[in-house]
């Protein structure tokens, strides 16, 4: 959330803003640094084990949200084919910023980061159907294994 803040700030600053496509890249270009790199690749390393997926169940049971507008709520899911999982969520703390801020319809172009992060953690295929910033019912944040 505050990278979040730090974006809109910039685009509020700017005399013109830029369309979504421009945007998303930007914004994966600015956030995908050395450290976040190693980030990813780490955070790969323990993909699927014990602790994420008590992790996972742990993000989901707090509804954060409910508490404060700028969290998340998810649920999750694991895959019945043992594939991986999915992190669904259904209040998202970047979507209400980005409309505070009035940038709501260049949203896509930060949820698309879940994509350019799940392939520098090298484990994961990112697959997604829905976000709630472009009018779905939930945003699904699918994680399956790399088959190697």
């Amino acid at each position: 959330i505050v990278n979040c803040a730090m974006i809109g700030a910039f685009i509020l600053s700017m005399p013109e803003r830029p369309d979504v496509e421009r945007l998303t890249e930007y914004y994966a270009k600015a956030m995908m640094t050395k450290p976040m790199k190693w980030f990813c690749r780490m955070s790969g390393k323990s993909k699927f084990n014990e602790k994420d997926i008590a992790g996972m169940k742990a993000t989901a049971a707090l509804k954060a949200a409910d508490r404060n507008p700028y969290s998340w709520n998810m649920e999750f899911y694991e895959y019945p084919d043992g594939s991986g999982y999915e992190g669904r969520f259904t209040k998202c703390g970047i979507c209400v910023l980005m409309q505070d801020l009035g940038l709501y319809e260049l949203t896509p172009a930060l949820c698309h980061l879940d994509y350019t992060m799940s392939e520098a953690g090298g484990v994961t295929d990112f697959v997604r159907q829905y976000t709630l910033a472009s009018g779905g019912p939930y945003c699904d944040c699918g994680y399956k294994k790399k088959r190697l």
